[in-house]
């Protein structure tokens, strides 16, 4: 029988992982589908390849269809979000020097460290970020926003480039997916201070996203599409399955990396100095677990505001996260849907019960690290 040929981007990083799987262990094929998987150097470089149609559907930071559907930065143009492929996953830290200067910083604690950063650094904080339109950009601003008198300068610095960076003194820190964290640490040249669920508690990190057009066009290959990456996420998450997924997302023709560098994200165990002992970091990196595959389309709105649009473009964003499409086509082969698309985003500090369709599901704890909320249904997307 002959497979439907599906040109699909991605970027070397751990959360890739749902796509490598799908394929590598016959999910896409199941649903007819040839995943072909086509690997980008740049983020930039992927935006523009599914821009321009050379990739019908893609791996993205999950601001990135929100940016391009609201005509910011680089080439405009519609793009919906499938679904959630990752939530959490990355990883703040410091310079060699830097961390030497500041001193001990406790792991995992944003307001310290900002307090640290505010009193010690005497010039503007360069911190490496991958993309303008990220959710490490995001997440960098609101953790900033709430110490004014800390100088803030981004550094856009592709994933694979963060180590050289980190140690030529392009960058003083650093915010970026694993396993480039995990990179920066075994060269010796930073240190890992905190992750991104520390300063939101389930942020969605990577999507899979494609054109609006192309997903009108081809529903049936949409369907497949998202069935084998939903079948392949929820793969991701059992247990026994990590030592696999390990392996197989270590060979050159995926990531290319060592299996000591790939397993601090897929197990949450994380090694924050050159020669340390691992640290646990419950609900590091999500692909299942939780809803973290479901598009909420209160997280466009936090994006969207963040980016600073206003109601208009709150609205637009929160349509181009389609869980009209996730409801539709992963509903019948069983998956448990929330009963609501919507939530108030950083309301839960402990895993929680919600209607669905199931009866109930649980989500995780998805604070902020100050303590607030953010409100879909206030008038502007208010705090």
């Amino acid at each position: 029988m002959s497979r439907t040929v599906l040109n699909c981007g991605y970027v070397p990083l751990i959360d890739c992982a749902p796509l490598i799987i799908a394929r590598e262990l016959g999910f896409a094929g199941e649903e007819g589908l040839d995943l072909n998987l086509i690997r980008q150097p740049s983020w930039s470089a992927l935006r523009d390849m599914l821009a321009l149609g050379h990739l019908d559907a893609a791996q993205m930071l999950s601001p990135m269809p929100v940016a391009m559907s609201l005509g910011l930065g680089g080439l405009a143009a519609k793009i919906d979000t499938l679904m959630g492929l990752s939530a959490n996953g990355t990883v703040f830290g410091l310079s060699i020097p830097l961390a030497q200067k500041l001193g001990g910083v406790p792991f995992g604690d944003p307001q310290a460290l900002l307090s640290v950063l505010t009193v010690q650094m005497r010039k503007p904080l360069r911190v490496g970020v991958p993309f303008p339109f990220s959710m490490h950009r995001l997440l960098l601003s609101y953790w900033t926003a709430s110490a004014p008198d800390l100088s803030v300068e981004v550094v856009t610095v592709p994933p694979p480039r963060m180590a050289a960076a980190v140690a030529e003194g392009h960058v003083d820190a650093f915010w970026v997916g694993e396993p480039w964290g995990s990179a920066i640490v075994g060269r010796g040249v930073g240190t890992i201070v905190m992750a991104g669920r520390h300063v939101w508690g389930f942020a969605p990190e990577k999507v899979l996203a494609a054109r609006h057009e192309w997903i009108a066009k081809n529903p049936d290959t949409t369907c497949h599409l998202m069935r084998a990456v939903y079948h392949a996420a929820r793969w991701l998450d059992v247990e026994k399955n990590k030592p696999l997924a390990i392996e197989i997302l270590g060979r050159s023709e995926h990531l290319d990396l060592s299996h000591d560098v790939i397993e601090p994200a897929v197990t949450g165990s994380l090694t924050l100095t050159q020669g340390g002992f691992p640290t646990k970091v419950d609900r590091f990196l999500m692909f299942h677990k939780h809803a973290a595959s479901f598009p909420w389309r209160s997280q466009a709105a936090w994006i969207a505001d963040q980016l600073g649009a206003g109601a208009e473009g709150i609205e637009a964003a929160k349509a181009c996260f389609r869980t009209d499409l996730y409801r539709q086509n992963l509903g019948p082969i069983g998956a448990d849907l929330p009963g609501a698309s919507e939530k108030v985003e950083g309301a839960m500090t402990q895993e929680t019960a919600v209607a669905s369709s199931r009866g109930q599901m649980i989500l995780a704890p998805d604070a902020f690290f100050d303590g607030r909320t953010f409100d879909f249904a206030a008038p502007s997307g208010e705090y």
